[in-house]
């Protein structure tokens, strides 16, 4: 009985580390995602660039559509700079039909995205990166092995709803950080957006 209580209890906590997605530092394993063009994408054809920008967002949520034009600036700001952005939707379109994979195909072309829009259909990505909102930012840099490590983790800026009070650029500052070769100060913020819609 011992033994299998044993079992129980590390089953568990395996299960709350995973649940935990990555910290500062972790190693992100590479995924293969559909892009609203119809193409696979994988994380490791970005094995060239110095980092990548990956956002977890989505159609609906009111906090996505306010970053929205300020992402489209991020990948025009930084793509030319060796540092991408990767878009991932998370929802579960049958609870937010708005979220489904038509709907992006429609966002992206509309607002004319300059960046991948993937669908994370299963949402293993999402839990694997630990992401709970949207937008939901996690910065990886390459590590020249065609390996990303994540350097930072959370919010874009300190403030979500309008782009004209920003005063904290934290992700801007955590890639201008790895590009110096130093580590982002902060590492983390609060990720502040809409929750990801979870499959039952």
């Amino acid at each position: 009985m011992k033994n299998l209580l044993s079992v129980v209890f590390l089953s568990l906590i395996s299960l709350s580390l995973l649940a935990q997605g990555y910290s500062v530092g972790d190693q992100a394993r590479n995924f293969t995602l559909k892009n609203v063009d119809g193409k696979m994408v994988s994380l490791t054809d970005y094995a060239d660039e110095e980092g990548v920008i990956v956002i977890f967002t989505c159609n609906h949520c009111p906090y996505a559509k306010a970053y929205e034009q300020r992402i489209i600036a991020l990948d025009k700001a930084y793509a030319s700079e060796g540092f991408p952005v990767v878009a991932i939707n998370p929802n579960d379109p049958n609870r937010v039909p708005e979220d489904a994979f038509p709907k992006m195909q429609e966002r992206a072309a509309e607002k004319g995205y300059t960046f991948p829009y993937l669908v994370d259909e299963t949402q293993e990505i999402a839990r694997t990166y630990g992401a709970t909102k949207t937008p939901h930012v996690y910065l990886l840099a390459t590590e020249g092995n065609g390996t990303f490590t994540v350097h930072y983790i959370g919010a874009i800026d300190d403030s979500p709803m309008d782009a004209d009070a920003v005063d904290k650029t934290y992700l801007e500052d955590a890639i201008a950080a790895v590009k110096a070769g130093e580590s982002p100060s902060p590492a983390e913020t609060k990720a502040i957006g809409c929750t990801i819609k979870w499959l039952p």
